[in-house]
């Protein structure tokens, strides 16, 4: 279930770049999509739903994220956009230690300038001339980032949340914050564009189906049950899965420094989860 559900997460860059639109039209209807069907989820399994105002903040979090990451992907690829995203593997932490004052050991301090400079290779930052692969690869790299910095806040936000109704509930909440933050970006900037085509309509249908509902279930159902370290790694099926869709179906081509910049992410990504787990045991 861990797998299939990161793997359903990891095909959401592919629909996101096969919508073909602008990123607050595709994160505003993949949000406002995904409402009804939970919404009858909801009310078919006589589930309990009540309003949780940090729910909404985590997904205004997660709808900013969505609105850069899908900036992201314009700017340097599906596959190369989600692995940047996953800079919150290191951004968490930090925010915890300051915020709450939970302890990091030594070598997690080690690894994020590892993470680091994978993430200046994966963005293309360092390649010369043209051989970064996209059409913007250090504003999609910096809007990456920035996602990550949004989807931490989202993570951080719903650790310290309660859970009133249950993950479906929660999902209502969130999708409902997310579609907000998504039109108030469209409105701001201009790109909102509230009749997309059939086209664009239909992969955001299939983006709102599999990203905001199946994925986060089968991952919400999976990892409870799961030792902690393995489900962790388990989860970095997503990173590697969005970079093979990219290059397999979008026939996206990164540069090798990209692919080392990916590898070295991953490899970062694995290492901090041994961390975190070895903290956590620890205490």
């Amino acid at each position: 279930m861990a797998v299939a559900g990161a793997l359903t997460i990891a095909s959401t860059a592919l629909f996101v770049a096969l919508a073909d639109a602008s990123s607050a039209t595709v994160t505003f209807f993949r949000c406002a999509l995904a409402l009804p069907l939970l919404v009858v989820w909801v009310a078919g399994r006589r589930l309990r739903w009540r309003f949780d105002v940090w729910h909404a903040l985590a997904g205004a979090f997660l709808g900013l994220d969505m609105v850069l990451w899908s900036e992201a992907i314009a700017g340097v690829g599906a596959g190369i956009a989600t692995v940047l995203v996953n800079v919150q593997v290191v951004i968490v932490p930090l925010v915890t230690l300051v915020v709450f004052r939970e302890p990091v050991c030594g070598l997690f301090w080690a690894t994020v300038p590892v993470l680091l400079a994978g993430v200046a290779l994966a963005g293309g930052v360092v390649d010369t001339g043209s051989a970064a692969f996209g059409e913007a690869p250090v504003y999609g790299t910096i809007m990456g980032l920035l996602a990550g910095v949004a989807y931490a806040g989202y993570l951080v936000v719903l650790r310290r949340a309660g859970k009133p109704g249950g993950q479906v509930s929660m999902l209502v909440t969130v999708n409902g914050a997310g579609a907000l933050v998504a039109l108030a970006a469209g409105l701001l900037s201009g790109t909102l564009d509230l009749a997309p085509s059939l086209p664009t309509l239909g992969w955001v249908a299939v983006l709102a189906v599999t990203g905001q509902i199946v994925g986060w279930l089968l991952i919400g159902a999976a990892i409870p049950r799961l030792p902690s370290a393995l489900g962790a790694t388990l989860l970095l099926v997503q990173p590697v899965g969005a970079v093979l869709l990219g290059v397999l179906v979008l026939g996206e081509r990164p540069s090798v420094l990209q692919f080392v910049g990916c590898g070295v992410v991953v490899a970062s990504m694995a290492l901090v989860a041994r961390v975190k787990q070895s903290v956590v045991a620890s205490s």
